[in-house]
């Protein structure tokens, strides 16, 4: 009866083990950047600068942009609805003086962070269909679906949500405005499924990808950005 009883106790503890493990799908320190790949604009040279490093006592990822833009981006694709809460923590070295969502010219921003919807041929329109399969002949690849794209916005008076001047299908939200953070950890912590159907009126597609940026490539400026962590989670 003991082994039994050991036996089924084990079993109860890997179980349990492995449901509070299921629930969190990233849990990024930024001790290393075994997880995350560089992704390169084809038609932005200058490229923006990602390091490890150790930044008031913490372990970060720091970002500079220097009339520049590129990315980092996770290499594995997760379920929105299994896992969609996003939290972090990031901080700005300054803002832009050109930068404005809301202009080609001024869609810079310090730091983001995108989540980008993946692109299902199954369930688009005929019209998608055309649109994207171009798209794939001139890049080799499907673009994103849609996405969403949490600033710091440069603005104070900046909008609740922006659309992109480069896509409908992208949407910008301001998580901090303006400078009065600027040099201050700032955390966050949201639910993408929900901001998905606030922002277009419908359900997300299943399955997204992360990305990290700072760019400048449209105003000329620069600043550095640091993120602390970045998690998602179940509920």
């Amino acid at each position: 009866m003991i082994n039994i009883f050991l036996s089924v106790l084990v079993f109860l503890l890997i179980s349990a083990g492995s449901l509070t493990a299921g629930e969190v799908f990233l849990d990024e320190e930024f001790t290393s950047l075994d997880r995350w790949e560089p992704f390169h604009f084809s038609n932005i040279e200058n490229h923006s600068s990602y390091s490890l490093v150790s930044f008031e006592g913490r372990s970060a990822l720091k970002g500079v942009a220097n009339n520049s833009a590129s990315a980092m981006l996770l290499k594995r694709w997760f379920n929105v609805y299994e896992y969609p809460l996003l939290a972090w923590r990031f901080q700005v070295s300054n803002i832009y003086k050109k930068g404005d969502a809301r202009k080609k010219d001024g869609d810079d921003y310090p730091v983001r962070l995108y989540v980008m919807f993946k692109y299902d041929p199954a369930k688009a329109s005929f019209a998608e269909k055309i649109q994207y399969e171009l798209a794939k002949a001139l890049d080799g690849k499907y673009p994103p679906h849609s996405s969403l794209n949490y600033i710091w916005a440069n603005r104070e008076q900046a909008a609740d949500s922006i659309i992109s001047p480069y896509s409908s299908r992208s949407l910008m939200i301001p998580m901090v405005k303006g400078g009065k953070l600027v040099g201050t950890w700032v955390e966050h912590r949201t639910n993408i499924v929900e901001d998905y159907k606030k922002a277009f009126g419908e359900s997300p597609p299943v399955m997204a990808k992360i990305a990290v940026m700072s760019d400048a490539d449209n105003t000329g400026e620069s600043a550095t950005a640091y993120i602390d962590y970045i998690r998602i989670m179940h509920e």
